[in-house]
């Protein structure tokens, strides 16, 4: 009897404490966590009272943690939980808690996880440990709510100039105050000793409609503690999305002035009549395993292998899974806010082959929604293998299947200046042969056309681009070696001023190209990074823009800023549909696969009803006869000029090896 009862007691002890135990909530995978609906994750500040709000569905319980300081040091004065409503963990504080710093914290199998900041965040502290509750109406500059996009309608009438932050005014013949911050691209009237125009004005001389700035959101690599200190990055290592990056500020530390100083400098990009391209890295984060996204939200960001080991096509620990549609949702959220807190105009995305077609066309259906004029485009690649099959994915193949988003064209990079895999190959404008193909693919823009050998293009085997518009035409940008460089190690034998004609030529294809020209910041005065080819981490002393270059390769600069206006004046050279150039772009056939000859006829308000262009990449003289008429120059290897430089005196005439010629016929 006495054991009867030891056992009836023994269980109903157990039965308490079992009922007693945090239930685990189960899922049969992480698909089928529950999709939150609303857009308020994070932080909603009001002056009366602030709502926290995480979406974590496998967490047992959350907590808030809020600070004073951003100080690690510094511990925390509140810890207060969480309850679920609506499927997220909320918890409403009363009172101001404009500046205060927080972090969330989960416990999942009875344990308590580690401290991470929002992924939500608005604002972070120093080194983005801390998310921070700021009031973002006393972010705004002066004139915020008036500030206007600057006109711009059809993306063939875009040229894209890509720029570092620090890179752009670091320099210190850059007459810049604020160097190395988003203050620095905010100055007016700056120049070089010599009198020669930088930051801003530069970019207003040159011509430019979108600057593209390379990441600009909190990234991880900087020391924001130690500003003084020599150290350097591009940015691609994510950490804190929504925020501005701390060491581009003057203090990273006050949320307030990131955002500020931020907004100053998109304001000044506007007024200056230059539209601001945000470059994007959603594919990847900065830390793997030990990611804010991973402590609070476990596996769901990103793709795994079978083995249970993170995959990695970004070839930087781990892939975003953009295909889940949580992550999807932040990624369209995150966008959307930069573009309506920040008034950016477009967004670059970091292998952007990585995303699943299904997230980017949400994507540019949302943003173009609020703004149709917005430019949208990517790597059409990815740097390893993923779990998700390549026909779901925004490869550069599938560009067809993708709405108004370019993908850039590495087919007309590599076959203008050689493989960016092999150092010394030489591409058309250094004289390779079989690269006369890859060149007229670029110049339709990727485009179909029924005078493109498809089979003899580089990395293609057909058309990629349903439209000229989703096309980015480019021969260099931050990754690998300037065009300079290249060109030199190349072309050893070859002399500076040689070199330099090479690159006035491929400029000049990609400027004349249709599509959306790209140009790599400083290429229009003979950028060198003393030859590094990955310079993400490699100082001020290579990666910085060398405003003395300006003075020292004048004829390039002004041979590219002419081009530029060029383009701009002439709607030959940037039709908006594939019928079109089709129609009115033909090629004249030669046997020489270093010249590459084509005319414009009767294009769409062209007032130049007769344009003839011609590129010579080889080493010495082609000849070319022209149809019957008064043809007038206006582009050669070293000028350009609307008006005319002389005309063609005879049916046929000499261009020199290693130049760009465009000839209009007059009357």
């Amino acid at each position: 009897m006495k054991s009867q009862l030891y056992l009836l007691c023994l269980s109903v002890l157990l039965l308490f404490l079992t009922s007693c135990q945090e239930k685990q909530p189960v899922f049969e995978s992480l698909d089928a966590y529950p999709v939150y609906p609303y857009s308020d994750l994070g932080v909603t500040y009001t002056p009366e009272a602030s709502t926290f709000k995480l979406w974590s569905p496998a967490a047992t319980d959350v907590r808030v943690n809020l600070y004073d300081s951003d100080d690690p040091v510094v511990k925390a004065t509140g810890r207060l939980s969480m309850e679920m409503v609506n499927g997220a963990w909320t918890k409403l504080m009363e009172g101001d808690l404009d500046g205060t710093y927080y972090t969330f914290q989960i416990k999942r199998n009875g344990n308590w996880g580690t401290e991470a900041t929002d992924p939500d965040a608005r604002e972070v502290g120093t080194n983005g440990t801390r998310g921070q509750v700021v009031n973002l109406a006393e972010t705004n500059p002066e004139g915020w709510e008036a500030d206007a996009k600057p006109p711009f309608t059809a993306p063939t009438d875009a040229v894209i100039y890509e720029l570092h932050v620090r890179d752009a005014s670091i320099d210190p013949r850059s007459g810049i105050i604020n160097k190395g911050k988003f203050l620095g691209l905010s100055e007016r009237g700056t120049t070089t000793p010599q009198g020669d125009a930088t930051g801003v004005d530069h970019l207003v001389e040159l011509g430019v409609t979108h600057v593209h700035l390379l990441p600009s959101f909190d990234f991880m690599s900087v020391n924001e503690a130690r500003p003084d200190d020599p150290q350097y990055n591009w940015g691609y290592d994510p950490q804190n999305y929504n925020v501005p990056e701390g060491s581009y500020s003057t203090n990273p530390s006050d949320g307030k002035v990131r955002i500020r100083e931020f907004k100053t400098m998109v304001k000044a990009m506007h007024d200056a009549g230059i539209r601001v391209v945000m470059d994007v890295v959603y594919n990847h984060t900065g830390l793997s395993k030990d990611s804010h996204f991973q402590y609070l939200i476990p596996d769901y960001f990103y793709r795994f292998n079978e083995d249970g080991s993170m995959s990695n096509a970004s070839a930087c620990g781990n892939e975003i899974a953009s295909d889940r549609p949580m992550v999807r949702k932040y990624i369209r959220e995150s966008v959307e806010y930069w573009m309506k807190e920040y008034h950016v105009d477009g967004f670059r995305f970091d292998l952007m082959g990585i995303h699943d077609i299904a997230t980017m066309n949400e994507v540019s259906q949302r943003l173009h929604a609020i703004d149709p004029s917005i430019l949208i485009y990517g790597e059409g690649w990815k740097a390893g293998g993923s779990p998700v099959p390549d026909s779901s994915l925004a490869l550069k193949a599938n560009t067809p299947k993708l709405i108004n988003i370019a993908a850039f064209s590495d087919n007309l990079r590599d076959g203008l200046k050689g493989s960016v895999f092999v150092h010394d190959e030489q591409g058309f404008v250094s004289g390779a042969r079989g690269k006369d193909q890859s060149i007229r693919f670029g110049i339709v823009g990727a485009t179909q056309h029924p005078q493109v050998d498809y089979k003899a293009v580089n990395y293609a085997d057909a058309p990629w681009a349903k439209e000229p518009g989703q096309c980015i035409n480019y021969v260099s940008c931050h990754d690998n070696h300037t065009l300079n460089d290249r060109l030199a190690i190349s072309n050893p034998s070859e002399g500076p001023g040689r070199r330099a004609g090479m690159q006035r030529l491929a400029l000049a294809v990609v400027l004349t190209s249709q599509g959306i020209p790209f140009l790599h910041a400083g290429s229009e005065m003979l950028r060198s990074k003393n030859k590094d080819e990955n310079s993400y981490k490699s100082g001020d002393g290579i990666n910085m823009i060398n405003w003395g270059g300006k003075r020292a390769y004048r004829e390039t600069f002004e041979y590219v800023r002419d081009l530029i206006a060029l383009r701009k004046a002439h709607p030959a050279f940037r039709m908006g549909a594939t019928t079109l150039i089709g129609k009115h772009l033909v090629f004249i056939d030669t046997d020489d696969d270093q010249f590459v000859i084509y005319q414009i006829n009767d294009a769409p308000g062209e007032e130049w009803k007769n344009i003839m262009v011609v590129f010579n990449g080889s080493k010495g003289p082609r000849t070319i006869e022209f149809p019957e008429g008064n043809w007038k120059q206006v582009v050669n290897g070293r000028q350009v000029n609307q008006e005319g430089i002389g005309k063609a005196k005879q049916q046929r005439i000499g261009i020199p090896g290693r130049e760009a010629a465009i000839f209009v016929l007059e009357g």
